[in-house]
C-alpha cells in the first residue's frame, strides 16, 4: 500500500467533499477499506507541507507524486484510491 498524503484546510468546503467521496468509495468498493491517507492541516502543520507543490485544497500525494489538486470528484478521488492500492 503506498503513503497517501491529503493537503487540506479545516473549514474547506472542497476538502469536507472529498472526504465524503472517500467514505463512499470505501463503502462501495471494500478494495479501498484499508488505505490509509495522512490529513495534513496546512495551516496547522506547515511544516509537512514544504517541498510539496500546490496552490489549492485538497491536494493528494502519493508516495509524493500529486495525483489531484482542487475541486474533487468522485472519480478524481477514485483515482487517488486506486494509485494508493497498486
Amino acid at each position: 500500500m503506498k503513503h497517501v498524503k491529503m493537503m487540506v484546510l479545516e473549514h474547506c468546503p472542497h476538502c469536507r467533499k472529498a472526504f465524503a467521496y472517500i467514505d463512499e468509495l470505501k463503502s462501495e468498493y471494500p478494495k479501498y477499506q484499508n488505505v490509509q491517507i495522512e490529513v495534513i492541516d496546512e495551516v496547522k502543520e506547515e511544516e509537512k507541507t514544504q517541498g510539496y507543490d500546490y496552490w489549492y485544497v485538497p491536494t493528494f500525494f502519493v508516495n509524493d507524486v500529486k495525483i489531484h489538486e482542487g475541486v474533487p470528484t468522485k472519480e478524481a478521488i477514485q483515482s487517488v484510491l486506486e494509485e494508493a492500492i497498486q
